[in-house]
């Protein structure tokens, strides 16, 4: 799955600070069927998240990380026995502790980088579990963290948009699955859907 879009990270209504404004959540187009079969086989999902941000302007007090970047983004996935809700509210408290400087939840399992990832603009991270794992993590969320854009309030930076790049994808060992015929008519169907509320509107 390749994703190109673009989010608002912060955002200032008149009277208050600035604050987190926008997170997407993307419903992944997963052969959840055929992940399930496969039970406890062993398979990779990669994920890379891509973006640009604006240097701070000044060439000072940037020792702070967040002083330097504009804004950052985090992408987190689904864990098996969340629900949506629970999924965004545990996503909702890790950027609150971010921006507070506080502990944050325990990380999940399985990935090679874990939050070594959120370094420079470029995250990339590898997950390996069971396919009865990954066939739960159908949710994924791009979200911002802290930045000058936010911080430094006389630039009236807070209300720009963001774009970035997302790239997820599945590896199973040599075994006879398919996985790209039920992803390809996901992709179909929703297109199709999205067509078809287009037209009545």
């Amino acid at each position: 799955m390749i994703v190109e879009d673009e989010l608002q990270p912060f955002e200032r209504i008149k009277g208050k600070e600035p604050s987190t404004k926008d997170m997407h959540v993307h419903d992944i187009p997963w052969p959840k069927e055929q992940l399930l079969e496969l039970g406890d086989v062993s398979v990779k999902m990669t994920i890379t998240l891509s973006y640009f941000i604006e240097p701070n302007p000044s060439s000072r007090n940037i020792s702070s990380k967040y002083r330097y970047p504009s804004h950052q983004l985090r992408f987190d996935i689904k864990r098996p026995t969340e629900s949506k809700s629970e999924f965004l509210k545990r996503l909702s408290r890790a950027a609150r502790a971010e921006e507070e400087g506080s502990s944050t939840p325990p990380p999940d399992p399985n990935w090679l980088l874990g939050d070594f990832r959120n370094k420079g603009s470029i995250h990339k991270d590898i997950w390996e579990g069971t396919a009865a794992d990954l066939a739960e993590r159908g949710l994924l969320a791009v979200y911002p963290a802290m930045g000058w854009w936010r911080t430094r309030k006389k630039l009236e930076r807070y209300n720009k948009k963001a774009r970035y790049s997302l790239i997820v994808s599945i590896e199973t060992p040599s075994i006879d699955v398919d996985l790209y015929t039920p992803v390809e008519t996901e992709i179909r169907n929703r297109a199709v859907i999205e067509n078809v509320v287009t037209v009545e509107n």
